[in-house]
This record gives C-alpha cells, sequence and structure tokens, in this order.
C-alpha cells in the first residue's frame, strides 16, 4: 500500500482507523480483532482520544486508549509498525478540559499510561480554548517534544482564522506549529473545509485527516429514510442527512459504486482520498469485513468524470 508523508518523520497508509468504536460499540475482544485486521491490511494509522468514550453510560473516557494499550501489550512487535493519533482538551470532568499548560501535561501522561508506550507519534489539540493563549498551548507541546513524550502535533476543529493565527504565533514565538489538522469534511459536510481552510493547508503544506468521513455512517448508504435510523446506535446523528442535497450524494454514489464494483462507503472515502488538500480519511469499523472494505477503499481509482459527478451532486446549495 503506497504511504504519503502526514508530516515530517510520520508516513501513513491514505487510510486512518477511527478508534472512537473501542469501549463505545464494540468490547475489548472484538477491539482487538478489528485492530489485527487493520494490521493484517496494510493499515498503520490509529486515531484516538483521552475523551473516547466518555459519552456512553457507565463510561469515564480513556477507555479507547486503554484498549489501545492492551492491544500493544499483547502485540509487542506491532509498537514500531503503528502510527498513533491522540487528544486533549476534551472536557473529562472535575476541571479536566482545555489546552493549559497544566492541563496537556498531566492530560499526556495519563494518555501514556493507558496507552503504555512511551511516545505518543502525532498528539492533538481537540477544540479550541479561547480561554488559553496559542503561546501557553504551544509553549506545552515543545516541552513533550523536547522530553521525546510526544513527536509530532495537530490541531482538531480550528477554522482558517483560529489556525493561520496559531501558526503566526508559532512563527513569532519560536515554538512548534500545528504540522496537523484534523476537520470535520466528507461528501455531505463540505463547507467548513473547502474554501479559506483548504487554502491554507496547502499553503502551508499541512497534514490532513478527515473524521466523520462518512458522515456518521450515512454515505455508507444504509440509511435512506427515517425508518433506517434505528439500525445502529449512531442514526440519531444521520437524520440531517436525509435531505434532497444527501439523496442526490447517495444516488451519484450509487452510480459511481455500480460502475466500479464497489460500494457506496468505498467511493466515499476514495473521494476524499482523491481530494487535493487531504492526506487521508478516518474511518472507523465495528466488523472485519468493514475494516477489509476500508482497505479496498484505499485502492479504489475513481475516473475524473466519477469525481467530477460526486463534486457535482455533492456541490453545497
Amino acid at each position: 500500500m503506497q504511504h504519503r508523508t502526514l508530516a515530517p518523520g510520520l508516513s501513513i497508509a491514505p487510510l486512518v482507523f477511527g478508534g472512537n468504536v473501542f469501549g463505545w460499540t464494540v468490547d475489548e475482544k472484538t477491539s482487538f480483532a478489528l485492530l489485527d485486521a487493520v494490521a493484517d491490511n496494510g493499515l498503520n494509522a490509529i486515531d484516538t482520544a483521552d475523551v473516547y468514550s466518555a459519552w456512553k453510560p457507565g463510561n469515564k473516557g480513556g477507555e479507547s486508549e486503554t484498549i489501545i494499550g492492551n492491544w500493544l501489550k499483547q502485540n509487542p512487535g506491532k509498537r514500531d509498525k503503528v502510527v498513533l493519533f491522540t487528544k486533549v482538551g476534551s472536557d473529562l470532568g472535575e476541571g479536566r478540559k482545555g489546552l493549559s499548560e497544566r492541563w496537556i501535561v498531566q492530560a499526556v501522561e495519563d494518555s501514556l499510561k493507558r496507552l503504555q508506550i512511551e511516545t505518543i507519534d502525532l498528539y492533538f489539540s481537540h477544540w479550541p480554548d479561547p480561554e488559553t493563549p496559542h503561546a501557553e498551548t504551544l509553549g506545552a507541546y515543545q516541552k513533550l517534544l523536547d522530553a521525546g513524550k510526544i513527536r509530532a502535533i495537530g490541531a482538531s476543529n480550528l477554522d482558517a482564522a483560529q489556525l493561520a493565527e496559531a501558526l503566526t504565533v508559532a512563527d513569532e514565538n519560536r515554538l512548534p506549529r500545528y504540522q496537523v489538522l484534523q476537520p470535520e469534511y466528507n461528501l455531505y459536510d463540505r463547507a467548513g473545509f473547502d474554501g479559506a481552510l483548504r487554502d491554507l493547508v496547502r499553503k502551508e503544506k499541512i497534514g490532513v485527516v478527515t473524521y466523520f468521513s462518512l458522515a456518521s455512517g450515512f454515505l455508507s448508504g444504509k440509511y435512506r429514510s427515517k425508518a433506517d435510523l434505528s439500525q445502529s446506535q449512531r442514526g440519531s446523528a444521520v437524520e440531517k442527512y436525509l435531505d434532497v442535497r444527501g439523496l442526490r450524494i447517495l444516488g451519484a454514489l450509487d452510480a459511481v459504486a455500480a460502475a466500479q464494483g464497489a460500494k457506496p462507503a468505498e467511493v466515499a472515502l476514495a473521494w476524499l482520498i482523491q481530494r487535493e488538500g487531504v492526506t487521508a480519511p478516518i474511518a472507523s469499523a465495528t466488523t472485519v469485513a468493514q475494516v477489509e472494505s476500508l482497505a479496498r477503499a484505499t485502492a479504489l481509482q475513481l475516473a475524473a468524470d466519477e469525481v467530477a459527478a460526486l463534486d457535482a451532486a455533492s456541490a453545497p446549495a
């Protein structure tokens, strides 16, 4: 599988496995099977966060990292073959949130302990923190880089103005720059990335890994009406896509999938993989068969007219 440079020293397959499902929709045993399948199918990057999956009743956060750490302990030869992303900043309760130096220094140790590793390959600021200056956050990351706790830094959920400000602060204060951006982006949700933000990351040569790459599963094609929403725990997040434009996108995906002998989800991911400005989409799975489908998406080559048809169907109103 052809790898892509995400940041200096970080080379990844053109699709990242999303670990948000670990400890949420799949238990540890199933998670191990999925991680084995990820490695067996040539995928080498795994995305998680300290907050995954605190939203599930009975969870407190850290479940996903813990499962990944237990898998790595059981498979000691896999650590050097896997690029691990995790994030800091989401609210874990009791004041454990944000991007202050105080919290980052504590949170990274907590993540390292759960992951059972010495160095996090890519550490993301999960959300903007208006209460903490960029210089404080980036200064904390500098200390972690110097100590070998992390190898690179990224930011998630920043708009163009916020990212530009962070880069300016880094340059003016000789602090580390964000090297990777993680925005929400898919065939339906295009407005937040297309335009100024995509122009900026291309200009600054910043790697991009997209989340909600399948629009919470809508672009898999399994949700065609409100009656389909009960099929999964994520169904409630899909209803907003069931409009004229959403159904038009599904129609275009169906047509390209039929021509390619592929699944709609594979086509939706292939569109992202071929999209200028995107290094790799993030996508999750709950079965080994779905992991194999993700891997197939990396080999799918869409023709120019197929890309044009998808672009037209998904063009924002």
